[in-house]
């Protein structure tokens, strides 16, 4: 229970769960409308498949919308499901870059750090420079 909860925390941080929420969503009912609409598909896995060939525009061919319809259906599936596949694409290409972004932050963090440390120690050094040439002159 606690891993799923993590994995939905990951997928929530790199705003991947509503894209495949929604391309899930499409194809679930792109499958239930080819099931309905096209009378060459007889199972509910088969209306699934040819929402699926359909949305990531693969046409295998083995089936295909016959009817007005379902052609129409299938322009739609097409349209909603480039859109959405597109989401989920750029969400996957995110996470690869926005890791690498935290890489490369973090290591500019540390060189400022270093950098405003080895300011201050050249402040310190120049104060006590300052402070020994006017003693001097006293």
């Amino acid at each position: 229970m606690l891993y799923k909860k993590l994995r939905f925390r990951f997928l929530a941080r790199r705003g991947l769960v509503y894209p495949l929420g929604l391309s899930i969503a499409i194809l679930l009912l792109g499958g239930v409308g080819f099931w309905l609409l096209e009378p060459k598909v007889h199972t509910l896995s088969d209306g699934h498949w040819l929402a699926f060939t359909t949305a990531a525009t693969v046409g295998y061919g083995d089936i295909v919308p016959s009817t007005h319809s379902s052609r129409a259906f299938a322009v739609l599936v097409v349209l909603l499901g480039l859109a959405v596949l597109s989401l989920v694409t750029a969400s996957v290409a995110a996470v690869f870059v926005g890791d690498e972004e935290r890489d490369i932050e973090h290591e500019l963090m540390k060189e400022i750090r270093a950098l405003r440390a080895e300011v201050a120690a050249l402040h310190r050094h120049q104060q006590t420079v300052w402070a020994s040439r006017h003693s001097a002159k006293e």
